[in-house]
């Protein structure tokens, strides 16, 4: 097999990106999983699609360069690929909950929920630096630098924004979360 039938494989062009190639492993890991799906080729359906997404992801940067990719793909013939088949066939024995909580499933997840912390952590912090930073140099005025008030404004704008788009990622990693429950 080579690349590009790994990308038909997933339902993708050539020229998709890392994110949808993840996207597209999630979808097709939901369909055709034994679990969720009972047709006598899901198995191998599924069995194909975890493949096709460990190659892709594991050799993305290579796709480009034809000589780096030939070298990659024929790494891959002789050392991964049974490791692979091996590794979606436990997967497609395992229920669909299960596969949703390995660690392989995981790694396909665009929200994932420490990031999203970090990310709130990170914005409430800036806005408190900043406040207290701007009451600071109210009190104790530099006469040199001027006015705070620009560079305060700039700063609470920017840690706003990042914790806006910090909690839209939360709301969505929550709404996905459930969604996946209600249909696991």
């Amino acid at each position: 097999m080579n690349y590009p039938d790994y990308f038909k494989v997933l339902g993708l062009n050539t020229d998709a990106t890392i994110a949808d190639i993840k996207k597209a492993y999630r979808n097709k890991a939901r369909m055709f999983h034994p679990d969720l799906n009972h047709s006598p080729e899901a198995k191998d359906k599924f069995i194909l699609a975890t493949e096709a997404y460990e190659f892709l992801i594991a050799n993305f940067d290579r796709l480009n360069n034809d000589n780096a990719f030939s070298v990659a793909l024929e790494e891959w013939k002789r050392y991964r690929q049974d490791r692979s088949r091996q590794r979606a066939q436990a997967y497609a024995q395992a229920s669909y909950m299960q596969f949703r909580n390995s660690r392989f499933y995981k790694t396909t997840r665009m929200f994932d929920l420490t990031r999203i912390i970090f990310g709130l952590s990170l914005s409430v912090i800036i806005i408190i630096y900043t406040i207290l930073g701007f009451i600071t140099r109210v009190k104790y005025p530099v006469p040199e630098y001027g006015n705070p008030v620009i560079v305060f404004i700039m700063l609470l704008l920017l840690g706003t924004i990042f914790l806006v788009i910090s909690l839209v990622y939360l709301k969505v990693y929550l709404e996905t979360s459930r969604k996946h429950r209600k249909s696991g």
